[in-house]
């Protein structure tokens, strides 16, 4: 294998292959090591779908219409949250958000900016990236909204999506009643600095808050895969989708 191009070992693609669709009908599909390694170069080198080389992975045109399709079956959204809750439920969630900047190829998207997750901020178009994680900083979800949305507004989906934990660090961004509530009634304890202009304050434990970079520390990771960095998928589901099979590459595989 030439160096700088990603390529699944045997015992990597055998983590992922039973999570792959299996009812193909018609004329069997193109291998899907070489395809997904392809895929998974795209998004790590932050090229175009055209510049990944095709004696290596085939045409193009395969790897993204296989990408896309699958996105829209929710197959990748499906082999992540397989392989997340494989260890059972997590002792500590962190939850936090992170910005990235909206290529102009990411406008032009069906219905508006908003739509697809893009909004207009200091930096431009922007889209922000909520997650929850482990302590560990092993990705458990993920939701995307425009860059221009509120944490605690947007928190409150992504809380949906929480498993059976006993502890939700979060920062000053998330401290509102209406969220502390959503997260006691769920049996969980939230651990969320107060803001200065709190006359009642919660109970807050920096001793514990001072593992919370371990979100931060995912973020960075997910962020050297340069279509992760700066967004260019103009569906929301795309961008998700990419996102949700970088997490698999860097956590499970």
């Amino acid at each position: 294998m030439r160096d700088g191009f990603f390529w699944f070992s045997e015992a990597q693609f055998a983590r992922i292959s039973p999570h792959l669709p299996r009812d193909t009908r018609g004329v069997a599909r193109v291998d899907d090591r070489r395809v997904i390694s392809g895929i998974v170069h795209v998004l790590q080198s932050g090229g175009r779908w055209r510049d990944a080389p095709r004696d290596l992975y085939g045409p193009h045109k395969t790897l993204y219409n296989r990408f896309v399709r699958w996105a829209a079956k929710g197959v990748w959204a499906e082999t992540f949250h397989a392989l997340a809750v494989e260890d059972g439920p997590p002792v500590v969630l962190l939850i936090d958000s992170s910005a990235v900047r909206a290529h102009r190829c990411a406008a032009g998207g069906k219905g508006a900016l908003r739509a697809q997750a893009i909004g207009r901020s200091r930096g431009g178009r922007t889209t922000k990236i909520h997650a929850l994680s482990d302590g560990d900083c092993w990705p458990v979800a993920f939701m995307l909204t425009p860059g221009n949305m509120a944490d605690c507004t947007a928190a409150e989906a992504l809380i949906a999506q929480m498993p059976a934990t006993g502890l939700l660090h979060a920062d000053k961004s998330y401290d509102s009643d209406r969220l502390c509530r959503q997260i006691e009634t769920r049996g969980v304890a939230p651990n969320i600095p107060p803001k200065r202009n709190r006359r009642w304050k919660p109970c807050f434990s920096p001793f514990l808050y001072r593992y919370r970079n371990a979100i931060e520390r995912m973020f960075s990771r997910l962020k050297d895969f340069r279509r992760i960095a700066t967004r260019y998928d103009k569906l929301a589901q795309n961008f998700l989708a990419a996102l949700q099979l970088t997490a698999t590459v860097c956590y499970w595989l």
